[in-house]
């Protein structure tokens, strides 16, 4: 098939996107390609139409569980097989997954970078017939970037794998510095860059300086009538937010990370769906999220970084239509971001003492540990042992980069189980124990496959067909796994940490404090750009694009700044026109005050009466009280 008949076939569209057809064919051709398409320029079609037109599998590597889990999903429902390796799965459910996509039909392994360490997933990669390699959101691997990873430092192992497999970067966020980086770290070989203009021609960036805050955000919900996000920073305000803008008449819902999935889930289906028109959300939403409709997208708190800030208003106007991202601000914001900077950087000794209590945490001895994933309870860590919590996700931040342990979003993954011995085995161990035999069979029954790889499950179903409950199926199941029966794996949906290396003695650690002092450098420069942008009087748009480098950038006409210009010139263009039709009307005859206004032509009085006095306090017309006259 042609790239557009598998465009037309799985994706329903008739044409490329800008630049998507470029950047397959450079694939096509075998050639390494950085890719800049902004948020919402269909990053993921440009690695997954040149998968599906090559034999073999394509590697995606990205540091988004929930987005890979999504593209996953989405691929599956197109009929096209593909499947993640996420933490929280055990070592023989890796195993399986590996060799499928070794000896199966899999199309599309997404993985995230801490995976590339395991000796493991690169053994098993140098038997794959890799067609491409995808590195999604490539600015990760810069230190330049605003969102750094050490963890993709190790992506450039894979080209030693497949040195002759072409390695597809893409990015909807890098300046000139990060670009660079990225083809350096990569080791990119003469790649082919593809830059697509950051401007977004339909947007209107508003900054307002505004201490009622929450008057303005229903205005600007009532006055945009239509979908929209608005950002706030703590989870506790998503929900305090939704209620407020509820009770005022909005159809508003709230989203954040620490929402069971099915919850996550069901929320963000019915924001798609227009059921609720605002979702109050963390920065934890929008990822992946391709809503065209949407309006307007509020920042009622300072972003991070212009970067993070050009990716969250970015998911407003994806249909082309005029959008709004509108930052709320005033000088106590700028204060508390201050104050919080200065809080968020810990100490050596407190970052030793974090890597302490966390394995106290686990209970795991000296030397132990070593490729080991937990589930990870932030809030309970830090009441358990009195941490401040923006200081200790620092601390395991800089513990990421030395590769003592790495740190993964919360990802949902369903109940699962596979059999672990052949059906003649279990056919004897049904007519050895009757009493099994019912419930095996519904197993059977229910899910195919299960003595090839792991099938996900609902317990509540099984309860339903047997007519127990379900706490009898998580018994049973357990019980069935000691006897060496099956391998089940209960569902879990909490953040896990993942031990790099054995558990290390504090005074062993080497931990570097010129980094952690050239990040505090780097996000206290990415700070000063933020303040710069909502305090300087300049074209919000142009100040956009200058940081990621468009230095020619034009004025917008559409931002709060540009207005503003348009609305002064206006101005002058009436006084000008005013002041030469009360001079016409003058030249003929004195006249009474009232006489002037209504010869004059316009609607606003008050201009009228503003271009009179002017002309007065200049000498150019007189009064004597009763008339006015050249």
């Amino acid at each position: 098939m042609t790239i557009q008949e598998i465009l037309k076939q799985y994706w329903n569209h008739q044409y490329f996107r800008p630049l998507q057809e470029e950047i397959i064919s450079a694939v096509l051709e075998g050639k390494d390609a950085l890719a800049l398409l902004p948020t919402g320029g269909g990053k993921s079609v440009c690695f997954q139409v040149p998968a599906l037109a090559m034999p073999g599998i394509c590697l995606v590597i990205s540091p988004l569980i929930a987005l890979m889990k999504d593209q996953v999903e989405n691929l599956q429902a197109k009929g096209i097989n593909a499947m993640s390796i996420v933490s929280g799965m055990s070592r023989r459910e890796i195993d399986i997954a590996l060799d499928n996509c070794i000896y199966g039909e899999v199309k599309f392994l997404y993985m995230s970078p801490e995976r590339l360490l395991s000796e493991l997933v690169q053994e098993r990669i140098k038997y794959m017939k890799v067609n491409l390699i995808a590195v999604d959101e490539a600015h990760c691997i810069s230190q330049w970037g605003y969102d750094f990873r050490p963890s993709y430092l190790h992506i450039a192992e894979l080209r030693n794998l497949h040195p002759q497999v072409p390695i597809l970067a893409l990015t909807a966020t890098a300046t000139a510095n990060v670009r660079v980086d990225i083809i350096e770290k990569l080791q990119l070989k003469q790649p082919q860059v593809f830059l697509q203009s950051f401007e977004r021609k339909n947007i209107s960036y508003l900054v307002e300086y505004e201490e009622n805050k929450l008057r303005r955000m229903l205005q600007v919900a009532r006055g945009a009538r239509g979908s929209g996000i608005i950002y706030v920073r703590s989870r506790k305000d998503t929900f305090e937010l939704a209620r407020f803008l509820n009770e005022n008449g909005l159809r508003a819902d709230y989203y954040h990370a620490g929402l069971s999935s099915d919850l996550r889930s069901s929320k963000q289906e019915n924001w798609k769906n227009n059921v609720t028109d605002i979702m109050v959300a963390t920065n934890a939403f929008g990822m992946g999220i391709d809503k065209p409709d949407v309006r307007f997208v509020i920042h009622r708190d300072l972003p991070e970084s212009l970067e993070a800030y050009y990716q969250e208003a970015g998911r407003a106007g994806r249909d082309e239509k005029r959008a709004y991202a509108v930052l709320l601000y005033n000088i106590a914001d700028r204060i508390l971001m201050e104050k919080k900077f200065e809080a968020s950087y810990p100490t050596l000794e407190e970052m030793k003492q974090v890597y302490h209590y966390l394995a106290n945490y686990f209970q795991l001895a000296y030397g132990a540990g070593a490729g080991l994933s937990f589930d990870f309870d932030l809030k309970d860590f830090c009441t358990r042992f009195k941490l401040d919590a923006i200081k200790t996700l620092n601390a395991l931040k800089f513990l990421e980069q030395d590769e003592y342990l790495s740190v993964n979003e919360s990802v949902f993954l369903p109940s699962r189980f596979r059999f672990e011995v052949m059906n003649e085995q279990l056919y004897n161990f049904q007519i050895q124990n009757p009493g099994w035999d019912p419930f095996i069979k519904v197993l059977l029954r229910s899910y195919g496959g299960a003595f090839d790889h792991y099938i996900n499950i609902r317990e509540f179903d099984l309860a339903k067909r047997t007519g127990t409950t379900v706490q009898m199926i998580i018994d049973n199941l357990n019980q069935l796994q000691e006897f060496g029966i099956l391998n089940y794996l209960p569902q879990t949906d909490k953040p896990q940490i993942t031990y790099l290396k054995p558990r290390q003695n504090g005074a062993n650690m080497l931990i570097s404090i010129n980094y952690i002092n050239e990040r505090k450098q780097l996000y206290r420069e990415k700070m000063e750009a933020v303040f710069n942008y909502t305090e300087a009087k300049k074209c919000r748009s142009q100040m956009l694009l200058i940081y990621f480098d468009e230095d020619d950038a034009p004025k917008c006409g559409l931002c709060d700044i540009c207005l503003q210009e348009k609305r002064q010139n206006n101005k002058q263009e009436i006084a000008e026109k005013l002041t030469t039709e009360i001079i016409q009307q003058l030249s003929s005859a004195p006249l009474t005050l009232d006489q002037l206004i209504n010869a004059i032509s316009g609607n606003h009085p008050n201009e009228k009466l503003d271009a009179v006095r002017l002309l007065l306090d200049a000498g150019k017309v007189k009064t004597n009280g009763d008339v006015y006259y050249l």
